[in-house]
């Protein structure tokens, strides 16, 4: 008896091995002169577009001075843009020291939209992130470091720092006694109920506060939120039972951040402080936090053309799985391999790569290139983190490559271009340009086009209502979420893909 181990071919064996595929597949892609312009068609139209609304914009701002350029948005200590507007009524301490008031009422008033056209809807009311309570500041310059405690019009007692920070404290909306002290560059903030027992909310570090600072008491609301802007509000507060200690001047009065009307000299919704019976009643407009929308244009219009952009990339994808369809059912392609699945992957690997590079060079180029543009032409510019806009260029990349995975799966399972192609287009184009026009914004959250909010640049913050639109710059998702959907369907559809033909495959 003899035995013998049946021969395998050598070149079969190394053409299943993935090295082997992905170079096979690598070769197959870049001899395809189709896909090759196909993915520089995308980058082409998207880069074109975004540097055509970045050339054409123009902002321009009317001040007491006349129509002219806006100015730069006024940015925090950390660099985010922010809003600085208040009224103050204060005194200089000089070394540490503290105040004590208690917010007795709180009121305000807030515009609706007009009942009848062209006559003011002025209402009583304040909105949930109306503000009164104490502050210090390093200065009145606005933009500079500070700590406030505050009662707010529908969320409670909060201390909040240096505009992007929020420490909340207890669930009051009632009258509150509220204090603040400071120690070299240490402030802390506390609430109570009857201004004998007290609770610390929270203790900052406002890092170089000078020996002398302005400490006092201060009122602001932001507009409120209709038609996707923001509308007059004013808060008005009612202070009594006021103690300072370490500062007893009098009481000097500055509507900090107030804007002037057409005519250079009378303010526009000024607010003001009256003095009865040992009280001080403050009105106040306008908001000290984060500026959002309101910071300058925002990088992420850079990729207007995104959608758009993508639809060659998906054209490609499919592409490249039914041109080797078609060419074995002619019978000029290489024969079946053993492992249909493992060539599969190795083509998505592939085809993901080449997407991933187009997408980088897109956003690497358009994003940075048309936010120079933009300040080259006295824009107002939203200011974005480095982590951000490396976000913004780098995720897009990665939606680029998922939406291309997405696309070749779907295309391994329908067999049929047109079909995959109108599929794929449906599922991540079609549902971002709904949303774009104001309608169906939901299906960002259930579709491939989820990934779209990675490149999402206007910041979010808890304290700060804004309307979560498109239009704004805001996505149903968080931008990682976001991307998470979109790679969540690219890898059903591959692994479906894979699964099908690993069941076809000869045995």
């Amino acid at each position: 008896m003899s035995s013998f181990t049946p021969h395998r071919s050598g070149e079969r064996a190394g053409q299943d091995r993935f090295p082997q595929l992905l170079r096979a597949e690598w070769t197959k892609f870049r001899t395809a002169r189709g896909l090759v312009l196909a993915m520089a068609a995308s980058v082409l139209v998207t880069v074109s577009l975004g540097l055509l609304v970045a050339g054409g914009v123009r902002s321009t701002c009317v001040t007491g001075k006349g129509e002219g350029s806006c100015p730069a948005p006024l940015v925090g200590p950390d660099g985010t843009a922010v809003q600085d507007k208040y009224y103050f009524v204060h005194q200089p301490l000089k070394g540490n020291g503290s105040i004590t008031a208690r917010v007795s009422d709180m009121t305000g008033q807030i515009r609706l939209p007009d009942a009848v056209p062209g006559v003011r809807n002025v209402k009583e009311g304040v909105v949930p992130w109306a503000k009164a309570g104490l502050l210090v500041r390093q200065s009145l310059k606005r933009g500079t470091p500070y700590a406030a405690v505050m009662l707010t019009g529908d969320h409670g007692v909060r201390m909040q720092y240096n505009y992007t920070h929020d420490v909340p404290g207890g669930p009051h909306n009632g009258p509150q006694w509220l204090r603040l002290t400071r120690s070299g560059d240490t402030v802390t903030g506390y609430e109570s109920d009857d201004g004998k027992t007290w609770t610390e909310i929270g203790t900052v570090e406002l890092t170089g506060l000078p020996e002398t600072v302005e400490i006092g008491l201060f009122a602001t609301s932001p507009g409120v939120l209709w038609d996707m802007a923001k509308a007059f509000a004013q808060a008005t507060a009612t202070f009594d039972q006021i103690t300072l200690q370490g500062a007893n001047g009098s009481w000097r009065r500055d509507d900090v951040g107030v804007s002037m009307e057409s005519d250079g000299k009378t303010p526009h919704h000024p607010g003001g402080v009256v003095e009865s019976g040992g009280k001080l009643i403050v009105t106040g407009g306008g908001d000290i936090g984060p500026a959002t929308v309101e910071g300058g244009v925002r990088a992420d219009l850079m990729l207007i053309g995104a959608a758009v952009g993508l639809i060659p990339v998906l054209v490609a994808a499919v592409m490249s799985v039914t041109a080797d369809h078609r060419r074995r059912l002619i019978g000029t392609g290489p024969p079946v391999s053993p492992h249909p699945a493992r060539l599969l992957a190795a083509k998505a690997v592939v085809v993901g790569a080449v997407a991933f590079v187009a997408g980088l060079v897109t956003s690497g180029v358009v994003v940075p290139v048309g936010l120079a543009m933009l300040r080259a032409n006295q824009n107002p510019v939203q200011p974005i983190t480095p982590a951000t806009e490396s976000r913004v260029i780098v995720g897009y990349a990665a939606l680029t490559a998922a939406a291309a995975v997405l696309a070749l799966g779907l295309a391994a399972l329908a067999r049929r271009g047109i079909v995959a192609g109108g599929l794929a287009i449906a599922l991540v184009v079609v549902p971002y340009l709904l949303a774009t026009a104001g309608l169906a914004p939901w299906l960002l959250m259930i579709t491939p086009a989820a990934g779209f909010a990675i490149t999402q640049s206007v910041p979010t913050f808890a304290h700060v209502d804004v309307h979560l639109s498109l239009i704004g710059g805001y996505f149903p998702l968080p931008p990682w979420a976001g991307l998470t959907v979109t790679c969540g369907y690219a890898a059903l559809a591959l692994g479906a893909a894979m699964a099908v033909r690993h069941r076809k495959a000869p045995r």
